[in-house]
């Protein structure tokens, strides 16, 4: 049987967790995963993972957070006067802004605290500084 190796394009089931157990994310409700071994589009210890599996076979594997979306970043919080938001925009806790900054990409921002006159912003990630674990099951090899 087949192994999976780097170009190729495999479909896999997967279950997300941190290490207290609770799960971030799960393919199990929907349709699988498909993606191209190498592309650089997953995590590289999860692509690492299904490489070498054959169709049917699964693996555990536990991802560093330096691995994942490294370690949380006290500054990449900040604070905005509301007088800067949209007039139109009722902004909400956990509500994820697209900023432009004068240079560079647009950023991602949550909300993560607000009052009268200011909202607090989180560009961290939201699984920054945790620790992933995945169970992956190899469906097929495409």
């Amino acid at each position: 049987m087949a192994e999976a190796k780097h170009g190729d394009t495999v479909r896999v089931h997967y279950t997300g967790t941190l290490d207290d157990g609770t799960k971030f994310d799960t393919s199990a409700e929907r349709e699988p995963l498909e993606f191209t071994i190498g592309e650089g589009t997953l995590l590289e210890a999860f692509e690492s993972a299904v490489t070498g599996l054959c169709p049917g076979e699964s693996t555990r594997v536990k991802v560093p957070a330096e691995a994942a979306y490294g370690q949380r970043r006290d500054a990449l919080v900040g604070q905005l006067p509301r007088t800067q938001l949209p007039d139109d925009l009722t902004p909400e806790i956990g509500m994820q802004l697209q900023l432009q900054p004068p240079e560079g990409q647009p950023v991602v921002m949550t909300i993560i605290a607000m009052d009268d006159d200011r909202i607090t912003l989180d560009g961290n990630h939201h699984l920054a500084g945790q620790n992933l674990n995945f169970d992956i099951s190899l469906l097929e090899i495409l």
